[in-house]
C-alpha cells in the first residue's frame, strides 16, 4: 500500500475517533448543562430542598454577578440562593434567577426563571422553568431560554408563547433577537406554528 494511501487512512481514523468522542463525551456535558439536568445537581429539582446536600461554604444568599451580551452589552445576574459545585467552580447554580441586561438607548431587558444555571467564565445564562422575559413591548414565556454571551440573540424553547405589539405566537423554539426584534420559530415535529396577528 502506498504511503499516502496510508496517511489518508490514518487521518479518516483520527477524524473517527475525535467524533465519536465528541458525540458520547462533550455533547452530553453541553446538553446537560443547557437543559440543566446534570445529574450531580443537587436542589434544582426542587427548590425547598435546594441546600440540603450542598457545602455551605459554597452555598450563597442574594447573588449578583455583572456580565457581558454580544460583547458590548452589560447585563446583572442577580438570584434569591446559589451554589457553587466544587466539581464544576465556574458554573454557579440559581434560585429564582434573574437578569436585567442593557441594550442601550433606554431598552431594558429582563429575563426571570425559577431556576438557572450561570457561567462566570463565558457570562452564557441557562434559564430553567416558569422563564418570563419582557423588553417592555414584547412579553415571552417558556420553560428554557439561553442567553449566550457571544450571539445576538436567545435561544427559547418547550412551550414557548411570545406575545408582541401586532399579535402572539405559540412554538416549540424561538430564536430572538432582542436588538433588531426579530424572531426565528420552529416546530419539533410536523405541528403548525400558532400565531395570532392583531391588527
Amino acid at each position: 500500500m502506498k504511503k499516502k494511501e496510508k496517511s489518508i487512512q490514518i487521518i479518516l481514523i483520527l477524524f473517527g475517533l475525535f467524533l465519536i468522542i465528541g458525540t458520547y463525551l462533550y455533547y452530553p456535558y453541553v446538553n446537560d448543562l443547557k437543559t440543566g439536568n446534570k445529574q450531580t445537581e443537587p436542589g434544582l429539582d426542587d427548590p425547598n430542598n435546594f441546600l440540603l446536600n450542598v457545602d455551605q461554604n459554597t452555598s450563597f444568599e442574594k447573588v449578583e454577578y455583572n456580565g457581558l451580551y454580544n460583547y458590548n452589552k452589560p447585563f446583572v445576574v442577580k438570584s434569591d440562593k446559589a451554589h457553587i459545585l466544587t466539581s464544576d467552580p465556574e458554573i454557579v447554580h440559581m434560585i429564582n434567577m434573574n437578569v436585567i441586561l442593557d441594550l442601550g438607548e433606554g431598552r431594558i431587558v429582563n429575563i426571570l426563571s425559577d431556576k438557572g444555571l450561570y457561567n462566570k467564565i463565558t457570562y452564557d445564562c441557562f434559564f430553567i422553568e416558569n422563564v418570563r422575559a419582557t423588553d417592555g413591548e414584547t412579553q415571552i414565556y417558556s420553560q428554557n431560554l439561553d442567553l449566550l454571551a457571544a450571539r445576538s440573540f436567545v435561544e427559547i424553547y418547550n412551550e414557548v408563547q411570545l406575545n408582541y405589539p401586532t399579535g402572539s405566537l405559540r412554538a416549540d423554539k424561538i430564536d430572538y433577537d432582542f436588538e433588531k426584534k426579530f424572531f426565528t420559530v420552529s416546530m419539533f415535529d410536523d405541528d403548525k406554528v400558532k400565531i395570532r396577528v392583531i391588527k
